[in-house]
C-alpha cells in the first residue's frame, strides 16, 4: 500500500511541476503580448496624429 501511495505522490509531483512549467510560459507570453500590444497602440496613437495633420492641412488650402 505504502507503494501505491509512494508512486501517487511521484505522478502528482510530476503533474504540478508540468503545471508550473506551464504557468511560467504561459506568463512570459502574456508578458511578450502585453508589449506588443503597447507598440500597436503607440503605432496608432501616431497614425491618428498623422492623419489629423492631413485632415489640417487639407482645411487650410
Amino acid at each position: 500500500m505504502r507503494e501505491q501511495f509512494e508512486e501517487r505522490l511521484k505522478g502528482l509531483k510530476a503533474e504540478f511541476e508540468a503545471g508550473q512549467k506551464m504557468m511560467a510560459d504561459m506568463e512570459m507570453k502574456r508578458s511578450s503580448l502585453e508589449s506588443t500590444m503597447l507598440r500597436i497602440k503607440g503605432a496608432i496613437q501616431l497614425v491618428e496624429e498623422l492623419l489629423a495633420k492631413v485632415d489640417e492641412a487639407q482645411i487650410e488650402q
